[in-house]
Formats: C-alpha cells, structure tokens, sequence
C-alpha cells in the first residue's frame, strides 16, 4: 500500500498491519507452528515457546535453543550456537537501517528497530520502505513487524497443542513456507542485473558450500561470495 506524506501516525500504522496481514504474517506465522511442537517435545511450557518467538524472533534459532536443550548441551554452547546462527542479521540490519534512521532519534529506539530484522521484515522493509515518506517508515515498519510477531507467537501457540495431530508431510511443508516466501520476496525486489546476480549465485554455491563448508558457515560463505560478486554489477553512479 502507498503511504502518503499527510496520513496520521494511525493511519499509517493501519496501513502496515493491513500490508503484514494480506500475506507475509501468515506465510511466517505458519512456518513457526513448528517451534510450539518442538518446545513441547523438549519439555518446556507453552509460555516458554512463545515467549521464545518474541524475545528470539528466528525461526532457526529458536530450533537450535530447543534441539541443543534437548540434548543436554551445556548453555554456553547453546549461546554460542546461536551468536553464530543470528549473525546473518548482522548485514541485513546494516542494509535497512538507514531507511529507518531519522535525525535525533536514540540508540535505544534502533535497537528495538535492529530486534525486529528478521527475515520477511527485512525483505518487505527494502522493497516498501524506500518509496515512503521517510518520517512514516518507523510508524510503518514497528505496525508491519508486530503484527507479523503476533500472528507467529499465536501459530507458535497453536503448533504446541495440534503439530502432532497433522501429518507429517504437512507439518514439513509449512516449514518451507518462509524460505520461499522469502525467495519470492526477493524476486518481486530486484531492481538492477546485480540484484539477479546476487540471488542467482547465492542459489547455485548454497548447496556446494553446504556440502564443502558446513558448520553453519555455508551460507554466510556463500552470501559473501555472491553478494561481493554482484556488488561489480550494480549500476554506476553518472557524474555530475
């Protein structure tokens, strides 16, 4: 939806919940069902998968909490394991924040900013953030981003009690659903040949860095590379 410069902070808030709620919040409330389903399996409440979808708002994370807990792992690898699963964000915050950024604001509001990077945030923020008002973007961003976090603490909630009453192809399917929702996003974003390129690569050296690398190391390797290739395709700047 298009925000305009003289929409109300509500209006515009409306106008981000609306955008969440016509597809993307579902597509990852979905795909975190699985998290309730796995924190039953490992013993813990339902109050503690779903605050884990709030407070650690990653799918993969959150898978890795609870299969290392399950396992008796100590928490200090649990930690470490999950710095290292979280660092994908790193960039990705990098990358939206300065659409993001106003004049005075605080390091304590970025960082609440920097808490709700996640995955279908992050993409639908780069293709709708740009073509806003700047002084909209935070109203619009916090609006998306929450409801998104509401709709997958209520899928989280739900996986917990009916995951083990679906059938397992099922169950495995609304998994999946992020990742491609995810790819899609980024197609409906490109914008210029290094924008094809990056995704394109990334795509072909995944399954090869996986098989080579591994250790969780894959993918931030092969982002790396495609995305340091694609970078001599982007478009040059012209002169004054």
């Amino acid at each position: 939806m298009t925000v305009s410069a003289d929409w109300s902070r509500r209006r515009v808030a409306l106008a981000g919940m609306r955008d969440a709620l016509s597809l993307p919040a579902w597509v990852v409330g979905f795909g975190l069902v699985g998290i309730g389903s796995l924190a039953r399996d490992v013993g813990y409440p339902v109050e503690v998968a779903v605050l884990s979808t709030i407070l650690v708002w990653a799918g993969p994370s959150q898978v890795i909490f609870f299969a290392s807990i399950a396992t008796g792992a100590a928490w200090s690898a649990i930690a470490l394991a999950i710095g290292f699963a979280s660092l994908r964000f790193l960039p990705m915050t990098v990358a939206i924040m300065p659409l993001l950024q106003r004049p005075g604001q605080s390091v304590r509001m970025q960082l609440l900013l920097a808490h709700y990077v996640a995955v279908t945030a992050w993409t639908e923020g780069l293709r709708r953030l740009p073509g806003m008002p700047p002084h909209q973007r935070v109203v619009y961003f916090l609006a998306f981003a929450n409801t998104c976090m509401l709709v997958s603490s209520i899928g989280t909630f739900l996986g917990y009690y009916l995951l083990g009453e679906l059938p397992i192809p099922l169950a495995a399917g609304l998994l999946c659903l992020t990742p491609i929702f995810f790819l899609a996003s980024l197609s409906a974003g490109l914008r210029h040949r290094g924008d094809i390129v990056a995704i394109v690569l990334g795509l072909a050296l995944a399954p090869i860095c996986d098989r080579f690398i591994g250790g969780g190391f894959d993918l931030i390797v092969a982002g790396l590379v495609a995305g340091t290739i694609a970078f001599f395709f982007r478009p040059r700047k012209r002169g004054p």
